[in-house]
This record gives C-alpha cells, sequence and structure tokens, in this order.
C-alpha cells in the first residue's frame, strides 16, 4: 500500500475515533457554538472600534471565535490527544507496526485541519443566520490561506508542545493553562479598544494575535488588504520552530518508559 493510502486510511481511523469521542466532539466543537451565542447575546447590541472605524459586535466575534476554534481544533486537539496515545502505550505499539510514523502524525494532522474546516463552515453559518453576519464570498480564497498557514502552524506547534506535558491528567490544565490567558490577552475575547496597549505588545510577541489579525483582514471586508502578509508570515515562523521542536523532541514512549 503506498503512502498516501495509508495516509487515506489513518485519517478516516482518526475521523472516526474523533466523532466517537463525546468530550472532544463537546469540547471541539459545540465550546466555539457556545462562546459565539454568549458572547452574541450579551454584546450584540454594542459596537466597537476596528481599524479607525466601528463594527457591531457580531461581525467581530464571528471572525474571533473562528479562529479560537481553528487553533482549538489544531493545537490543543494534537497536544491532548497525543499525549493520551503516549501514555496509554498506543503511540510506541504504532511505532512497532511497519507503518511509517510520518502517516500516523499525517493522519492526525488531517483530522485536525478538517475539522478546523468544518468549524469554519459551522459558525460562519451561525453567524450569517441567527446574527446577519454575511459571510464575504469574494474573500474565499484569503480566508482558506490564512486558515490552511494557520492550522499548520499551530497543528506543529501542538505536537511540540506534547514534549512538555508529562502525563494525561496534566495535559488538559496545560494546555489551557497556555492558550485561554492570550485568547484574552490577544483580542479574541476583548476588543482591543478595551486593552491596555501594554497587554497588545505582549500579545504581540506570540502567534495568536498575529493569526487572529490576518483571519479578521481576510474575513471583514474594510481593510486595506485581503491577506495580512506580516501576520501570517510571523505565524508560518512560530510553525515552523514548532515543527523543528517536535522533530527534536517528540517521543513515541511514555515517561514512565
Amino acid at each position: 500500500m503506498s503512502g498516501l493510502a495509508l495516509v487515506g486510511h489513518q485519517f478516516r481511523f482518526d475521523q472516526k475515533a474523533f466523532w466517537r469521542n463525546p468530550a472532544s466532539v463537546g469540547f471541539t466543537v459545540f465550546f466555539p457554538v457556545l462562546l459565539l451565542v454568549i458572547f452574541g447575546t450579551i454584546f450584540g447590541s454594542d459596537n466597537v472600534e476596528v481599524r479607525g472605524g466601528h463594527i457591531d459586535t457580531d461581525t467581530y466575534y464571528v471572525p474571533a471565535i473562528i479562529t479560537m476554534a481553528i487553533i482549538s481544533s489544531t493545537m490543543q486537539t494534537l497536544a491532548m490527544s497525543l499525549v493520551i496515545a503516549r501514555e496509554d502505550g498506543r503511540l510506541k505499539r504504532g511505532r512497532g507496526t511497519p507503518m511509517p510514523a510520518w502517516v500516523f502524525i499525517a493522519g492526525r494532522v488531517g483530522n485536525s485541519i478538517v475539522t478546523a474546516l468544518i468549524m469554519l463552515v459551522l459558525l460562519a453559518l451561525i453567524g450569517g443566520l441567527a446574527y446577519g453576519v454575511h459571510f464575504p464570498w469574494d474573500r474565499i480564497p484569503a480566508i482558506l490561506l490564512v486558515l490552511a498557514v494557520g492550522a499548520a502552524a499551530f497543528s506543529c506547534l501542538g505536537i511540540a508542545l506534547t514534549a512538555a506535558i508529562p502525563t494525561q491528567d496534566a495535559a488538559a490544565p496545560i494546555v489551557n493553562f497556555l492558550l485561554l490567558p492570550l485568547y484574552f490577552l490577544s483580542g479574541v475575547f476583548i476588543p482591543d479598544d478595551q486593552l491596555p496597549s501594554g497587554i497588545i505588545h505582549f500579545a504581540d510577541v506570540f502567534p495568536i494575535r498575529h493569526f487572529f489579525l490576518a483571519f479578521f483582514d481576510a474575513y471583514v471586508p474594510g481593510g486595506a488588504h485581503t491577506v495580512a502578509w506580516g501576520h501570517l508570515l510571523i505565524v508560518a515562523i512560530w510553525g515552523l520552530g514548532g515543527l523543528l521542536l517536535a522533530i527534536r523532541f517528540f517521543r513515541w514512549t511514555p515517561r514512565s518508559g
């Protein structure tokens, strides 16, 4: 069987395993939807300052929550699921089979990227039907480009992060400890006009803010460009760093042996 066929087989297996896990589906799919409903209900009548003008909060929070959902589908899901598989011994057993190691990783990454794409469609549909935030059909190439770069970069970061997570029980706390504060500081949950400049400068160090700004520019008409190449480049650099760390430090055997 060719490598491509093996990747397809592994991808189908990972998709089935994901959708049959209520906890994974609940957090990855329904949690972003719940957040969009909460923010839309509470702040739907407000305006936020963006690009020197004002837009309604629904238009702001649809791409913001999509950003969070893409990161959750890739970095968060991969980091947690790979640590659990490693500590259960499944990675070690898989390493001992004729299947190449890269096929296993490619299947997991492919599953995460497809889930991110599903979340884009789902949240965009809810945003259009429930909150009147029209999907920018003329910007589809830019949106897909930003999604592809971001999903690949955060997948690499998620794989790299597994090296710093010692046990299954520590996976969720460590991942959430890293991501949740950055969602607030990066403008995903709290608009820029309500954040101190010092916090924004701090968030500029990390890829979440740059991915959010790149996705926002691609999704919301009115910017000077559809692709924020500078922000996208920073996300790609972080992804490359994550890839190099993953190659160096990713382990297939449990920490206990």
